[in-house]
């Protein structure tokens, strides 16, 4: 059985779509599938390699001459890979290949997207697969509303423990963070609601003159957060450490982790969280709720409003036992938030369109 995932690119730099495909890759690999990722190059490639992952180059863009360049740049991965099953995590990625599968006697593959950023308009694009997975419930109502047909559609929710592109929790060491430490492990994006949370920290700081918000992450958006962290009193209490590879050492250190954002398809950094022992506010939105099981697991909150998350914050600063409440949640009934299981469910959407694949993972 041979598997084929399509990604944008395979650069560490915190991209949810990119880690969960080399999860899958490096997962099904292990278990004895032939697997390839076509993307443009970065630093997995020695990861996949390491797992038998045979790493070819594409090229993918909107611009019309550029998408048939990168169309005959997969049509020749197609005919020397030969997959059985194509998983794109893309637009475009979808669209090539559903070209190549209508136009090509040679394309004999079953195609499965997978929806990492439902908000955008394009996604409706990942519906020419066969078979579309959302990363939560709250995705997969919203492509439907889109069109694609529930026939079409399956959930499974992401995952982070034991991802094989990290090591084990309890071999990182714990940064030496001022404490109470509030973090978020977030792309700087406008999206991800940190001018709120850097407002939000401006609104309690005066009363914990000890506490300190760090924001872990970069992106396009990282000047504009500078400019209003600036506006503040308490700016050099707010710690810029941009994009860190191993997030788990300012997690472990830790007290409230915050994702405050605007949308968030699946939220991978909650499971980060989790998982570390942080207490978690996160904004009561798409797939949050999902990851933090409908607040059992943390505090969820309106977005776009600081006042609120200014509220919750003192509330747990104030209140050690109920901080440590919330520590203790976070880490409940995590065992499902592997990917271990993020694998599992995907070859059985495999299964539904290649039955040849699970008579060979019955053996």
């Amino acid at each position: 059985m041979r598997i084929l995932h399509i990604v944008e690119h395979l650069r560490e730099l915190g991209n949810g779509g990119v880690n969960v495909a080399v999860d899958l890759a490096c997962l099904q690999a292990n278990s004895g599938y032939d697997v390839a990722i076509a993307s443009r190059s970065g630093e997995y490639e020695a990861l996949l390699k390491r797992y038998g992952v045979q790493c070819f180059s594409l090229e993918q863009s909107k611009r019309l001459k550029e998408f048939i360049a990168g169309t005959r740049q997969y049509q020749d991965i197609v005919y020397n890979f030969k997959p059985d099953i194509v998983h794109t995590h893309t637009m475009i990625g979808a669209s090539m290949a559903k070209l190549l599968k209508l136009f090509s006697k040679e394309a004999h593959y079953h195609l499965v997207a997978t929806v990492h950023n439902e908000f955008q308009r394009s996604s409706v694009l990942m519906g020419l697969a066969d078979r579309v997975i959302a990363v939560s419930t709250s995705v997969e109502r919203s492509m439907n509303r889109k069109g694609i047909p529930k026939h079409k559609l399956r959930t499974i929710f992401n995952g982070t423990i034991d991802s094989p592109r990290t090591r084990p929790l309890a071999s990182y060491e714990a940064l030496p963070l001022h404490r109470p430490a509030i973090t978020s492990v977030a792309g700087m994006h406008l999206r991800k609601g940190l001018i709120e949370l850097v407002q939000a920290f401006a609104q309690i700081a005066e009363k914990f003159p000890e506490a300190h918000l760090y924001l872990v992450g970069n992106g396009p958006d990282r000047s504009l957060i500078e400019i209003e962290a600036k506006k503040h009193l308490v700016a050099n209490r707010i710690h810029f450490e941009g994009f860190q590879s191993e997030p788990q050492r300012y997690l472990l250190a830790t007290d409230i982790f915050v994702l405050a954002s605007h949308r968030e398809p699946f939220g991978l950094a909650i499971s980060e969280a989790r998982e570390a022992g942080c207490a978690i506010i996160a904004s009561d939105v798409d797939g949050i709720p999902d990851v933090l099981e409908s607040g059992r697991a943390g505090i969820l909150v309106p977005p776009v409003d600081s006042k609120v998350l200014a509220e919750t914050l003192l509330k747990l600063l104030n209140d050690p036992l109920l901080l440590h409440h919330w520590k203790t949640e976070a880490q409940q009934n995590i065992h499902w938030l592997s990917v271990k299981r993020v694998h599992q469910e995907t070859l059985s959407v495999y299964h539904e369109l290649h039955p040849r694949l699970e008579d060979l993972t019955a053996r």
